[in-house]
C-alpha cells in the first residue's frame, strides 16, 4: 500500500487515466475529487464492504460439508 501525503489542490494519478484530487481537508474531514472513466466502478469503503458482507452471508451452501 502507498502511503502519500497531499494538500487541497494536489492530486496523484493512478495509471495514465485516473485522478485523485484533495479538493478540501479539514480536521477530521477529506474530501477527494475522483476522474476516472466510465467503465471504472468506484464505490465508498463501506459499501465496498456490506456488499461483500452480504454475498458471503448469501452465498450457496451446497459445496460446504461439515
Amino acid at each position: 500500500m502507498l502511503v502519500l501525503g497531499r494538500k487541497p489542490g494536489e492530486y496523484v494519478m493512478i495509471g495514465e487515466d485516473i485522478m485523485v484530487k484533495v479538493v478540501r481537508s479539514d480536521t477530521g474531514d477529506l474530501r477527494l475529487a475522483i476522474a476516472a472513466p466510465k467503465s471504472t466502478i468506484i464505490t465508498r469503503g463501506e459499501l465496498y464492504r456490506d456488499q461483500n458482507n452480504s454475498f458471503a452471508v448469501n452465498m450457496p451452501q451446497s459445496g460446504i460439508k461439515d
